[in-house]
């Protein structure tokens, strides 16, 4: 295998296990939630202290890579994910889950966007659509099998394993990126790490983390719609503050300032539009399928595999075609299929449901899974060394927060619906509301240059 294989296998283990924990653990809370006496608001803290770990501590991954190297960083956050894991699995107070999750998603994001951009800068730009094709690939493969290896856990063990399974994997990883990682991988620009800059890490993780707990309390907790305002009204007043001051930096740790690259911006307008805006969907579709149509959870979960199916297909040629005909046109046509599936589950109720639910979901993955396999691709394509690296950073942290905004933001809408409309209503006029948000996106591809990649 050669050395970039190496490193992709790394960071693909490593990204396996970030997927992993943000879907196969979501089916061991309502075992927790029953065992520890937690009402439903408090159990999704539980998912969300993992996704919070994680966005938080990537500000800050690029300056512990400079500082340790990507060997050590590497084998030391795979290591230290084992140990989280095992945290979790004997956690018996919710506040100590809470934290072991915190401490795991920490470091996981210490991990991921060093890992992604030393894997991308030994790939010349020609054949990076080939390791985002293998991101993708994994990033499909975690949430169409995690939820079924999930209950099969459940089913013949307890939660706790559903942790512990974790660890075996975490230390393979760790144990061949300390063996195959060379020591020279992560920076070949500097040679003495540079001391972040505290005022911007504390300025960008407060505003990060009022944010998202804001948007999960405008879905979930209606009761304390004022304290989200602030919330939300800090954290909005936070992050003006560090872009204003990170203008005057050299050396940002979130760099605002690559958002002017008109690939990157694009790229992410498609992450909210597409895996955002199905992650929101597919949260009310199990309540939908469930409580309205009465499907077991083993045939809601079932969709997901025509999901699955559907984007893996267009994930496989979409590498082909991205060097031919470019990113815009596939952009395009991947989020107006994404958002057809989504219009398709307006008409879906009791006398029309697998005639539907299977093109749906096919259309979902199959436009999923094209403009989200581009847009991974397209994201970084014009960056090299330090700036391939600061684009990492902000390219996960995107890719954390669109969990958290697509389901904090269709849960609300769909709870605006509800206040005066009959529930199956409120449901299918927010699965129309969803396809034209995700239409949205498309403002942002038709900036982009026509031509294909050189």
């Amino acid at each position: 295998m050669s050395y970039r294989y190496r490193l992709a296998t790394i960071f693909l283990l490593a990204f396996f296990l970030d997927c992993l924990n943000i879907f196969m653990s979501t089916m061991a809370l309502p075992a927790i939630s029953l065992e520890m006496g937690l009402s439903t608001n408090e159990t999704t803290w539980i998912s969300h202290a993992y996704i919070l770990g994680l966005t938080l501590i990537m500000p800050l991954s690029l300056w512990f890579g400079e500082l340790l190297g990507a060997r050590k960083l590497l084998t030391l956050s795979m290591a230290l994910f084992a140990l989280a894991s095992l945290l979790s699995g004997f956690s018996t107070q919710f506040s100590a889950l809470v934290m072991a999750r915190l401490f795991q998603g920490i470091t996981g994001g210490l991990m991921i966007p060093v890992g992604q951009a030393i894997v991308f800068a030994e790939f010349p730009k020609t054949e990076r659509s080939k390791i985002s094709t293998m991101i993708m690939v994994i990033a499909l493969i975690a949430p169409a099998f995690s939820p079924s290896l999930g209950g099969i856990i459940l089913d013949y063990a307890s939660w706790q394993w559903i942790y512990f399974s974790n660890i075996p994997l975490a230390l393979i990883t760790s144990f061949l990126a300390w063996a195959w990682i060379k020591n020279a991988s992560f920076s070949k620009q500097k040679s003495i790490a540079q001391k972040p800059d505290w005022i911007g890490l504390t300025l960008i993780s407060f505003s990060l983390f009022l944010l998202l707990t804001a948007l999960t309390q405008y879905g979930q907790a209606h009761q304390n719609i004022w304290l989200s305002h602030l919330y939300f009204g800090i954290g909005i007043l936070l992050f003006v503050s560090y872009y204003r001051y990170s203008k005057k930096q050299s050396n940002v740790l979130v760099d605002l300032s690559l958002l002017t690259n008109i690939r990157l911006r694009a790229s992410i307008a498609v992450y909210y539009a597409v895996p955002g805006i199905f992650t929101g969907i597919n949260f009310l579709m199990i309540f939908y399928l469930q409580k309205i149509l009465g499907f077991t959870a083993t045939q809601t979960g079932q969709l997901m595999m025509l999901y699955a199916f559907g984007a893996f297909i267009t994930m496989m040629v979409s590498g082909y075609f991205y060097n031919r005909i470019g990113p815009k046109y596939l952009l395009f046509l991947g989020v107006i299929l994404h958002s057809f599936g989504i219009a398709l589950l307006y008409s879906v109720d009791e006398s029309l449901t697998y005639l539907l639910l299977i093109p749906a979901y096919l259309l979902m993955g199959i436009g999923g899974g094209l403009a989200a396999n581009v847009a991974q691709t397209n994201a970084m394509i014009d960056f090299q060394n330090e700036t391939l690296l600061k684009s990492s950073v902000l390219w996960n942290i995107n890719r954390q927060i669109t969990f958290c905004v697509g389901i904090a933001v269709l849960t609300l809408i769909f709870s605006l619906y509800q206040a005066f409309l009959p529930l199956m209503q409120a449901y299918q006029v927010t699965f129309i509301t969803a396809s034209l948000l995700g239409l949205l996106s498309l403002f942002f591809i038709q900036k982009l240059p026509v031509h294909t990649i050189s």
